[in-house]
């Protein structure tokens, strides 16, 4: 906030919102954590609690520093009251995660969440939820939507559900405990698909112990979308250690009901590559006798050397792998497409740039999944920075589009 008085002739409808999240989103990051604390162990409170109090503190500041003579010409006493709500709600969640009524902190949070989006910028760009919600993955279990990231604090996996794909609310802690051989703390970018009557999480974690440390993706099951989704295993599903680690898993079942997952190795010794393997009846496994497909390395300027966050899609006979290159960690992130013959390729890039890169209301747009709503329209899920505020420890919130899939190659369409 301390180059405030310094930009006070900037553009009046700009103010609230580089006020507002500069304060916001370098703490923000950890709002979403407050929802998900069931389950979570006594040292995973802690930082909770911490958190919380750190962000309490930030907008504290912010709304005693907008309460001086700017504020009047910031926020015209509309903002100042949106902020108190937002922070209100902020301090309650920390006063029940305190007295362990963590369903409480959770209705805490999901109660100001639209004030919380008022001062993040509103719903522009697509904005849904405004609070740390990266790698995001959507699907549809009858009339309620399940959206699915890498939790910012705690190391699990972040659960929140609409009916509507626009009031986002805390369902659960998807994975409460890991298999033996993952490190706690490093969990990320998780997916789901029903296979054979059951919910598969798909998710990338650290191996554990000496000689450990590589990243490796596993499968964890559930009777019910929201979880709680246990993990059994005794070793990693993929690894690749000599590829640099795999992550990023995304499945995909075929019209014939056949299912696939595809991932991204991070490179070692070779380029980032984009994989695809036929899995088991079970989803758990792979088939017997699959082998790894290579879909898809860098071979783009704008790509930077990365493809990451692969997502297959089909939709009338024609196979779509989207995917995100550059750097994540700036506003350079961006999604791109390429048409594939099928779930295995191969897979051809039929545009030079990206189909959604950074804009006026978002930056650094990445970690995408494609997914149907009820009416059996195609969208895009996605995270990204808000403008001003790019890189970690800045939020990466919940964005949603319209993807139509009518034309040669994807076209994402503009919010509202």
């Amino acid at each position: 906030m301390t180059d405030i008085a310094a930009h006070a002739h900037d553009r009046q409808e700009h103010r609230d919102l580089v006020a507002a999240h500069q304060k916001l989103s370098r703490s923000r990051v950890n709002l979403a954590a407050t929802t998900y604390a069931k389950a979570l162990t006594a040292n995973h409170r802690d930082v909770l609690q911490a958190s919380v109090a750190s962000t309490m503190g930030e907008l504290a500041t912010a709304e005693k520093t907008l309460s001086g003579t700017n504020a009047e010409a910031f926020f015209q006493g509309v903002g100042i009251g949106t902020l108190q709500t937002c922070l209100g709600g902020v301090q309650s969640s920390y006063q029940q995660i305190s007295a362990h009524d963590d369903n409480q902190a959770a209705q805490d949070i999901a109660a100001v969440s639209g004030a919380c989006l008022t001062l993040a910028g509103g719903a522009g760009g697509g904005l849904v939820y405004p609070f740390d919600f990266p790698d995001p993955g959507v699907i549809l279990v009858g009339d309620t939507y399940f959206a699915y990231a890498t939790n910012s604090v705690a190391g699990t996996i972040q659960i929140i559900e609409s009916t509507d794909l626009v009031h986002w609310n805390a369902a659960a802690n998807a994975l409460p405990s890991l298999p033996g051989w993952a490190t706690p703390g490093a969990t990320w970018a998780p997916a789901v698909a029903l296979i054979n009557g059951a919910f598969v999480l798909y998710y990338a974690a650290n191996v554990a112990g000496p000689g450990g440390g590589e990243e490796c993706i596993s499968a964890a099951t559930a009777i019910q979308p929201q979880g709680p989704f246990s993990d059994t295993s005794s070793a990693p599903l993929e690894c690749q250690p000599s590829l640099g680690g795999s992550l990023d898993p995304s499945p995909f079942v075929d019209a014939d009901g056949r299912t696939y997952l595809v991932w991204k190795s991070n490179g070692g010794a070779g380029p980032a590559t984009i994989w695809s393997e036929q899995l088991d009846a079970a989803g758990t496994g792979f088939a017997t006798n699959a082998t790894p497909a290579q879909l898809l390395v860098p071979s783009q300027a704008w790509e930077a050397g990365v493809v990451e966050a692969p997502d297959l899609v089909t939709s009338g006979g024609r196979y779509f792998l989207v995917y995100s290159g550059n750097n994540w960690n700036s506003a350079k992130y961006a999604v791109g497409v390429s048409t594939c013959t099928g779930p295995q390729g191969p897979c051809t890039k039929p545009l030079s740039q990206p189909i959604l890169s950074s804009g006026a209301d978002m930056q650094g747009p990445g970690g995408e999944s494609v997914f149907t709503d009820t009416s059996g329209s195609f969208w895009i899920a996605f995270d990204a920075f808000l403008p001003k505020a790019v890189g970690y420890p800045h939020n990466r919130d919940l964005y949603l589009r319209r993807l139509d899939l009518s034309g040669a190659t994807p076209v994402v369409e503009q919010a509202g």
